[in-house]
């Protein structure tokens, strides 16, 4: 048995992980999700430390998504004894935007305005409520899908009557005032192990939803430019109340600050989030390097607990 296994979907997004597994000499396997199975009764984990990599924007990319399955299995190998970075606890935030905010607001943090849903025939009158422009998601993102801004009830009512509002693939919407953010920015914060990691400021965020600063995501975005930013203490203290509460082990958590009253609003929690394109250039630092050293020290602590 290895000592570690990556659960992955996306067959792109990780090759500098892998390279950096390999440099280091972990003695680790890949399980690629999409034509994985499981058995409930099978008493063996596939190895001692898991590291979930699962993407909520595989359902765009595969009609027969895994994204409840997924949770099912690594909350299997979980009950085994297994060491799961990333388990069944904060994919239920991950899957769930709606239970994110309330989180967000359980951790005495400011939110966009939001109603959410699970009928389009109720999304009118919850818009009416928030006010106007509105955002109607679905509670299930991935890469910036399904999300649509109405600048006026006619708008919105309009795409109700022909069924064109976003429904996603729990059929739960969330509709949310739309927040001008400051400087058209949005403040992405990866955390590692309960902690902070880095910081990036994504400039030009209005110009797309899709926000995901890695590599492969960037080819379709050159309005969008990325810097290293520190947040302020307070905001660094409730990213990592955040991350211990859901139980986020590796991942991002993003607020923008609303241009209007200056509140940072908090929207968003993602247990998937790429590390940065180009980090020597960004950070001066290769996060992945960081990551393999916190799971050289979840696969000791694994040996000692089995010894």
């Amino acid at each position: 048995m290895a000592d570690l296994a990556v659960f992955y979907e996306h067959p792109q997004w990780f090759a500098a992980l892998f390279a950096a597994l390999d440099r280091r000499g972990l003695d680790w396997t890949a399980i690629p999700i999409q034509d994985h199975t499981f058995d409930p009764a099978d008493p063996r984990a596939p190895a001692p430390v898991i590291l979930n990599r699962l993407a909520m924007s595989s359902f765009l990319r595969q009609e027969e998504h895994a994204l409840y399955y997924s949770m099912a299995a690594l909350g299997h190998w979980q009950s085994l004894g297994a060491r799961v970075v990333n388990g069944p606890g904060v994919l239920a935030y991950d899957t769930n935007k709606a239970r994110q905010l309330s989180l967000f607001v359980e951790a005495g943090l400011a939110i966009p305005a939001t109603r959410v849903a699970h009928r389009r025939a109720d999304v009118p009158c919850l818009a009416a409520e928030v006010g106007y422009p509105v955002m109607v998601k679905v509670n299930v993102g991935g890469s910036g899908t399904g999300m649509i801004r109405y600048d006026t009830p006619e708008e919105l009512a309009a795409a109700v009557a022909d069924g064109l509002t976003p429904v996603g693939v729990d059929g739960v919407a969330l509709v949310q005032a739309y927040v001008p953010a400051r400087e058209a920015r949005v403040i992405r914060c990866e955390v590692l192990d309960g902690q902070l990691l880095y910081a990036l400021a994504l400039d030009g965020a209005g110009s797309t939803f899709d926000l995901c600063p890695a590599d492969v995501c960037m080819v379709d975005k050159p309005t969008i430019t990325i810097s290293q930013f520190q947040p302020p203490a307070d905001i660094v203290r409730a990213v990592e109340r955040v991350a211990a509460m859901s139980g986020l082990d590796v991942g991002g958590i993003e607020y923008m600050v609303d241009d209007r009253d200056g509140v940072a609003r908090f929207y968003d929690l993602n247990a998937m989030s790429n590390f940065v394109a180009k980090p020597l250039e960004v950070l001066g630092w290769d996060p992945h390097e960081r990551l393999v050293d916190y799971l050289c020290g979840l696969i000791a602590a694994q040996r000692k607990a089995a010894a």
